[in-house]
């Protein structure tokens, strides 16, 4: 892979467009990309893995957040990257996910990413979807996003990490870079394997437990099966075959007795049964004569009823018509109390006297029609006496309206005059405001420096009490180091001087001597009393390696808290605290300050539109407010001419003795009670015509039913239900006889004398008796039955079952020794999985790969040694990777090297790991790489020997940049990209 060209824009600290030609900047194959802390430097690493693979490397991909701070508002994050992958050269852009503001109203809405790839070779079709542009960079590269950030873009704090870090924290990083999925799937395997077998077996084992009891519970023992079950179950079979056909005997004797039994005791509740019904039957029949003289007369009672029904239906209505002619005379008594009420209806009254006739209607007519046109006419004038009152509410209310806009039209004016010094007022204000927003990018970043600068100070002081301690516990550790370096060469000495008496100390008669050979030993060396053995210096020697442990450590963790403290210093310009939170407090305020005034300035904008606005309705209103008034005072005079009209008109229409409205109502009141008058004496005259038609009726019909007259028929009248309790008497009578009859008829009961005798109980107790035997031995066939059903069917289960436990026990032991062994367990001596095996000849590359770049880095003193020991505490093993130091001969930790020695090892180890993970991806070419940081921490021949290596790495055409601000790079490497921090964003510089 090769990167020709990228152009940022509007992403991280870059504002606007910045391009970068990797081809002219790598010519010579190595280029320095540098700047200020915080001007970009790794952005542009960030630009390209998110135009690669749409992600970002480390922690920095959970922000989120990659659109500028800086970038215009609605300016659109975009990365353009073109390179050539795997002999094809494409150009691919991206723009990630963002919030933009909105384009109407206020706040933010969210922007989807985009990408797009195109095919600059001229084959294949372009993209336009990130999923689909994600996969074929990937198939490419033949490489994830996490294992292109750590071949590509080599992160040394990621490595210095890896370098000290523990067998788990070790294998996690090299599982999410080498593919271990096929081989955890078969540990997988193996365990869902082992576990389902395991489960099998236990199930079907517990199937064969199950079977055996159910057959021990079927044959009615409590005892299990012995050892060879089927056998035993075959045993339990012939047994209760024997006892089920011995009881299937005594049942069917039981049988044919109990149905012989039963047999006499029907016939005897039968006999009984019909002598019961022929004296039922006789007693009835007795009855029914005893009462028939009663049901004659009852039959002469219903005929009477029947005839005197339509009788009773003209005499009801003869009598509702006689209520109908009371009622009709009192609403005329009412009618003509109403009329005498006043002089006009008492002299209708006298006009017309006598009896109510169908004259009276020429009579009574044309007095009402005279008054009824008299109220119409007073109706009119009163409507237009309304008007007069409705003209006046009009008149007031427009009056009220004329107030109104008069008060209206001034305040008008008052506010027109107001409005010219609050708009310069405004003005001022937005004035402000657009000065504070200005200032604020600079302001921001002032208060950010500031607060940095005093959050190093405060940490400064921190580390710096830390590293005082740690230098007093290095020199401690250094003189208890000296000590035990003495003490070792001591006891060595001591040792060495008595070395002939220690050899002496193990001769014996007989054996030859380890010196000489000599089986005679006549005069053997004698220990001095301080003489040194050999456990003695093995002690000294663990005490000596003990405390140069202890001194490795305490150098290292004084040069880790060094490099901190000078970082510190750098951050905090060395400046007293307290200066510093001074200089944040009035950094933050100023800040504050402009925040607030430029957080108005919408707000004072539009005040000054509204107050302009405003001014032009005010002069609107006014104008509208003048026309109302002329408008009001025309309508007012035009009703007033109205009402002195209608006010002439009546007072002519009357002559002031009586209201309008009184007259109106007492006249009305005339028509409505003459013209009920008029209809109760009509209607009094036609209900005494009806009421006397209908007497004559009911008496004629009376005399046609037979009765002498109507009184007769009204005693003969029953009511329905009498009638009706009279039918369904006869009735039942009639149904009751007819029964008697056919049961004394039937031939069974015919021919009974009545002095037949039968002993039911008896008979009884002889069926009971044999049902208690039949029911016995039915239970004892029927369980006998059941349990040779129930033998024979567990039975022959449990043979199946037996049979396929078998094998199943065989292949779980074999699968279980098998799975214990790829898990790290069983046979397995290295107590290592299969995955970690795996891992463990991955690491093993890694550090064969790393130790040629670390004996060149080092000058030839350090190399790394892979271990395959088990951890401590159950840990997995495999994974160990240690130090070999040259010089001492001595294997020790990673954690003892110095801080320069650390980088070296880390950059070594980068390097490897990505030889390694290139080979694993297909061996894809890796034309382009980049070395972030870590420089810093090395002397000038440490310096040297990794330059001497990163010389080899461009050695064939590859491109390698290295991110650092160091000083010493830049006289080292002259084709040079410089980073420059602006309050306005980030631009770039090439140098060569």
């Amino acid at each position: 892979m090769r990167l020709h060209s990228i152009e940022i824009t509007a992403f991280g600290p870059f504002a606007d467009t910045v391009a970068i030609d990797f081809d002219d900047l790598g010519a010579d194959g190595l280029f320095l990309l540098h700047g200020q802390t915080g001007a970009g430097k790794t952005s542009i690493l960030d630009a390209v893995a998110f135009a690669l693979y749409g992600t970002v490397p480390g922690a920095r991909a959970e922000g989120r957040r990659l659109l500028s701070d800086h970038a215009p508002v609605g300016a659109v994050p975009t990365v353009c990257l073109e390179a050539t992958i795997a002999g094809r050269r494409l150009r691919i852009a991206r723009s990630p996910e963002f919030e933009r503001p909105k384009k109407r109203g206020v706040g933010t809405t969210k922007q989807n990413a985009k990408a797009t790839l195109e095919w600059l070779d001229g084959t294949g079709e372009n993209l336009s979807r990130s999923q689909e542009i994600g996969d074929v960079v990937k198939g490419l590269l033949g490489m994830s996003a996490e294992q292109f950030f750590q071949v590509v873009l080599l992160p040394q704090g990621e490595f210095a990490k890896f370098l000290r870090a523990d067998s788990e924290e070790r294998g996690k990083l090299l599982e999410r870079l080498f593919d271990t999925t096929r081989f955890g799937d078969v540990e997988q395997w193996f365990r869902e394997r082992r576990g389902s077998g395991a489960k099998a077996l236990a199930e079907q084992q517990q199937a064969v437990d199950v079977l055996a009891a159910k057959v021990a519970a079927a044959a009615g023992i409590e005892a299990g099966a012995d050892a060879e079950p089927v056998e035993w179950a075959h045993r339990l079979l012939a047994d209760a075959a024997d006892v089920r056909d011995s009881t299937a005997a005594a049942h069917a004797d039981a049988r044919d007795t109990d149905r012989s039994n039963r047999a006499a005791l029907d016939s005897a509740v039968a006999l009984k049964e019909r002598i019961r019904r022929r004296a039922e039957a006789l007693e009835i029949q007795a009855g029914l004569d005893a009462a028939e003289p009663e049901r004659a007369a009852m039959v002469v009672e219903r005929d009477a009823a029947h005839r005197a029904r339509l009788v009773a239906v003209l005499d009801r209505e003869a009598a509702g018509a006689v209520a109908d002619t009371e009622s009709a005379q009192a609403e005329l008594d009412s009618a003509a109390a109403v009329l005498t009420k006043s002089a006009e209806g008492r002299a209708l009254l006298g006009e017309v006297p006598g009896q109510p006739d169908d004259s009276d209607r020429a009579l009574i007519r044309p007095r009402c029609e005279q008054w009824s046109s008299e109220v119409t006419r007073l109706d009119t004038l009163i409507e237009q006496q309304r008007r007069i009152a409705d003209i006046g509410s009009r008149r007031a209310a427009l009056e009220e309206k004329r107030r109104t806009a008069t008060a209206e039209l001034e305040g008008v004016a008052a506010e027109r005059a107001a409005l010219p010094g609050r708009v310069a007022e405004a003005t001022t204000a937005v004035a402000d405001s657009e000065k504070a927003v200005a200032s604020l990018p600079g302001l921001r970043e002032a208060r950010d420096r500031a607060a940095d600068a005093l959050a190093a100070a405060g940490e400064l002081r921190l580390r710096s009490t830390e590293l005082e301690k740690l230098e007093k516990a290095s020199v401690q550790r250094h003189a208890d180091h000296n000590l035990a370096h003495e003490a070792l060469l001591d006891i060595r000495a001591r040792r060495i001087a008595g070395m002939a008496a220690e050899l002496a100390a193990r001769l014996a008669e007989g054996d030859p001597c380890e010196v000489c050979g000599a089986v005679e030993h006549p005069s053997p060396a004698q220990a001095e009393p301080d003489a040194a053995t050999k456990d003695d210096e093995e002690r000294a020697h663990a005490a000596e390696q003990r405390a140069a442990k202890a001194l490795t450590d305490a150098r290292a963790a004084v040069g880790d808290v060094a490099s901190t403290v000078a970082i510190l210093r750098q951050r905090s310009g060395d400046t007293f605290e307290d200066d510093l939170a001074a200089v944040h407090r009035d950094a933050v305020r100023a800040h504050d300050t402009a925040a607030t005034a430029a957080a108005q300035l919408d707000r004072r904008r539009r005040e000054v539109d509204d107050l302009q606005a405003r001014d032009l309705a005010l002069h609107s209103r006014e104008r509208e407010t003048e026309t109302a008034l002329t408008g009001i005072a025309r309508d007012d005079a035009v009703l007033a001419s109205e009402a002195d009209e209608i006010g002439r008109r009546i007072a002519a229409a009357i002559d002031g003795s009586e209201s309008l409205t009184a007259r109106r109502d007492r006249l009305a009141a005339l028509v409505e009670a003459a013209t009920a008058w008029l209809d109760a004496r009509l209607r009094v005259a036609q209900v005494r015509s009806v009421a006397q038609k209908r007497a004559r009726e009911a008496e004629v019909a009376a005399i046609d039913g037979g009765f002498t007259d109507l009184a007769q028929a009204r005693a003969a009248l029953r009511p329905d239900s009498r009638v009706a309790e009279i039918e369904r008497e006869l009735r039942d009578a009639e149904n009751r006889r007819a029964i008697v009859t056919a049961v004394l008829a039937e031939p069974e009961i015919a021919v009974l004398t009545g002095d037949e005798v039968v002993d039911i109980d008896a008979a009884r107790a002889v069926v009971d008796s044999g049902a208690a035997a039949l029911e016995s031995a039915l239970a004892a066939a029927t369980e006998a039955h059941r349990r040779h059903t129930d033998v024979t069917t567990y039975a022959s289960r449990l043979e199946q079952a037996y049979a396929a436990l078998v094998p199943l026990r065989d292949e779980q032991a074999q699968l279980t020794a098998l799975a214990d062994v790829v898990a790290g367990g069983g046979a397995n001596n290295r107590k290592m999985s299969l995955r970690s095996y795996v891992l463990a000849a991955r690491l093993e590359e890694v550090a064969e790969s790393a130790s040629d770049r670390l004996r060149r880095m080092s000058g030839g003193r350090y190399e790394f040694v892979h271990s395959d020991a088990v951890g401590s505490h159950g840990k997995r093993g495999g994974l160990g990777l240690d130090i070999h130091d040259e010089y001492t001969g001595a294997v020790r930790s990673t954690k003892t090297l110095s801080g320069g020695e650390s980088f070296q090892a880390s950059l070594a180890l980068a390097l490897g790991l990505a030889d390694v993970v290139a080979a694993e991806a297909g061996g894809v070419v890796i034309d382009t790489m980049f070395i972030d940081e870590g420089f810093g921490t090395l002397d000038a021949d440490a310096l040297d020997a990794v330059m001497g290596v990163l010389d080899e790495l461009r050695a064939g055409g590859r491109v390698v940049g290295v991110v650092s601000h160091v000083d010493e790079l830049r006289q080292r490497i002259p084709s040079r990209l410089h980073v420059l921090r602006g309050r306005t964003g980030s631009t770039v510089q090439i140098a060569g």
